[in-house]
């Protein structure tokens, strides 16, 4: 009998709290939801917590360009208007806005990402979790589609110090190019990922005829996909790729992005997935046994994000959850069913809850969310 695996989960309670303004979609507060649902559960019992480092400028800059990180440690809404041209630059705006403490946050995220890459190299943990991460838009030289650092390709260098090919996985709703494209010319990391295409989906990227080029020719796989898309037909999709996948490639370690956009009901996303869809794939991961670094991603209904992660901590830890969601701080965006799991095709828009809710969270902000493209 194989003895339990030892989880390693990073949590940083400042990353919650950031606000990326009114209208805006990504709401970091899901992080500090999905931390009190893993406490509720007493899921903490099982793993060893850690609140992890905020990476120094230089570990940032071992994807990033030093001169985008000197910037985003510079900036602050007071005096975003005095650099209009660097802005434009480093693509920072509607979609990345400037807002209070930006740089810790992304110390925060990256740190959790590279800790974990880290404890599982020192063969500390079989598997690290960090939901704060999974940030996959991110490039070199810029800020994308609400990520300004990218945790991933950081953790992945890490991995890469001591496992000869990484393989890394994106079930977000949206294609990970951040991440392709860093590793788009070698054999070393191998990108899968499964997203919607077409209808000029964001970022737009992600065809199947994508497949890497020069050294990294095949080593790039893309699977795009449909609105609509149910549990049978991903899952199914999912574990064939996969499996073949890591047969062929034998890699060291995995790297397992969970985007929670893929879920049906998710205010940017058009997939309908369930959480134990959803999950499913997390659970087809971890059979794999190798070293296994998860973060989180995309995900836009709070309490949706926060029912999906949780059920992924417990399959991470062979733990199965009660469907009655126990006392917590945050019990009441649950309301009124107040339970863990919500069967695809009926994961309610709650949409008009969320406004009310964050206009109380954030205590006086406008956090109007009615103009947001659904």
């Amino acid at each position: 009998m194989r003895p339990k695996d030892k989880i390693a989960y990073f949590y940083d309670g400042d990353v919650g709290s950031v606000y990326f303004g009114p209208n805006h979609p990504m709401k970091p507060h899901r992080l500090c939801m999905t931390h009190h649902l893993v406490l509720a559960y007493d899921l903490h019992k099982k793993m060893e917590i850690y609140r992890p480092h905020k990476a120094y400028p230089v570990e940032l800059a071992q994807f990033h360009s030093a001169d985008y990180v000197e910037f985003l440690h510079r900036i602050t809404p007071d005096t975003q208007h005095l650099f209009s041209n660097e802005l434009a630059r480093y693509n920072l705006g509607e979609d990345c806005p400037v807002f209070e403490n930006l740089f810790e946050f992304c110390q925060i995220y990256a740190g959790g990402t590279i800790d974990a890459a880290r404890r599982l190299n020192n063969q500390l943990c079989d598997i690290a979790i960090n939901w704060a991460g999974g940030l996959h838009h991110a490039k070199k030289c810029e800020a994308s589609g609400f990520c300004y650092i990218n945790d991933l390709v950081l953790g992945i260098l890490e991995l890469l110090k001591y496992h000869a090919r990484v393989l890394y996985i994106d079930i977000d709703v949206h294609h990970g190019d951040g991440v392709e494209e860093a590793f788009y010319f070698t054999d070393r990391v191998m990108t899968v990922s499964f997203h919607k295409y077409g209808d000029m989906f964001f970022p737009g990227t992600g065809d199947v005829k994508d497949i890497g080029e020069r050294e990294g020719k095949f080593y790039a796989i893309n699977v795009p996909l449909k609105d609509g898309i149910d549990d049978t037909s991903f899952t199914r999709l999912f574990k064939t790729i996969i499996s073949k996948v890591v047969e062929m490639y034998q890699p060291g370690a995995i790297v397992l992005q969970c985007g929670a956009d893929s879920l049906a009901g998710d205010r940017l996303g058009c997939f309908n997935l369930s959480i134990d869809g959803h999950a499913e794939c997390v659970r087809i991961v971890k059979k794999f046994n190798l070293p296994l670094l998860v973060t989180g991603g995309g995900g836009y209904t709070k309490e949706n994000v926060a029912r999906c992660w949780t059920v992924e901590t417990g399959v991470l830890l062979d733990t199965e959850l009660p469907n009655e969601i126990p006392e917590n701080e945050y019990i009441k965006y649950f309301a009124p069913e107040c339970l863990l799991n919500i069967p695809n095709g009926h994961i309610e828009h709650t949409q008009d809850k969320q406004i009310q809710r964050d206009d109380e969270y954030y205590d006086g902000d406008n956090d109007n969310d009615q103009n947001m493209d659904m």
